[in-house]
């Protein structure tokens, strides 16, 4: 299939927001493609697989289409004959193996801002947890669910603080994290300044189009990457 990864390599791109494209050679899996980030027809963003933490916030008025397996979202249109994830559980498709696990968007049992799901995903041997709009540190148990952590997908200006966020990296012991700006653009680049500020890093990485990973090639030191979003907010 054409959308496959032709090289040895995992290529993760981020769309805005919680988006985020994850392609290997043999399965690519894209998690959160919201009509409201991706449009209704997805331009053109193609997977084997989508996954969605939690509900579309800002639904587009009157969206059509093929919906998620709990009826709350809308799947755009170049996506509507992937596999849908939306719950917690363990899944095996195509070669992409995967674990949704329950989590919440707040810090008080979803009763603030509802449910969350987080994805482990091990595709081509990296292993990526997307922690969608979490609100909260993990338990043990939930660490455990969550298994070995490569890449960490990490929601930034939402729920979490940014002193919060980056509790929540050290939990999972990833060596790259990919922040992902949920907030407003004049709100974005403050809030990623601070979680940056809290990671150590004192000059803001320059923005890449998008990583490109091995196992062999992760590094050694925990690395935070900045990724320029493809999508439309």
């Amino acid at each position: 299939m054409s959308h496959l990864c032709k090289n040895p390599y995992m290529e993760l791109t981020w769309y805005g927001r919680t988006c985020v494209r994850m392609r290997g050679k043999d399965a690519v899996v894209v998690a959160d493609a919201y009509q409201s980030i991706v449009g209704p027809t997805g331009r053109g963003i193609t997977g084997d697989i989508v996954t969605y933490s939690h509900p579309d916030d800002s639904p587009l008025p009157k969206g059509k289409g093929r919906c998620s397996r709990d009826g709350s979202t809308v799947l755009p249109g170049s996506l509507e004959d992937a596999f849908c994830l939306d719950g917690p559980g363990e899944y095996e498709v195509k070669d992409a193996l995967m674990a949704g696990i329950r989590t919440f968007r707040d810090d008080h049992h979803g009763k603030e801002r509802g449910r969350n799901v987080c994805f482990a995903v091990e595709l081509d041997g990296v292993h990526v947890v997307h922690l969608g709009d979490i609100g909260h540190l993990l338990t043990e148990d939930k660490l455990t669910d969550i298994g070995r952590v490569d890449v960490a997908c990490v929601p930034i200006g939402g729920a979490l603080s940014a002193n919060k966020a980056a509790e929540l990296v050290a939990q999972l012991d990833a060596k790259v994290i990919v922040p992902m700006t949920i907030c407003e653009d004049e709100e974005s680049m403050e809030a990623l300044a601070k979680f940056l500020h809290e990671m150590g890093v004192s000059a803001p990485p320059v923005p890449q189009s998008k990583l490109s990973l091995m196992p062999s090639s992760l590094p050694t030191e925990v690395t935070t990457v900045v990724l320029e979003s493809r999508g439309k907010l």
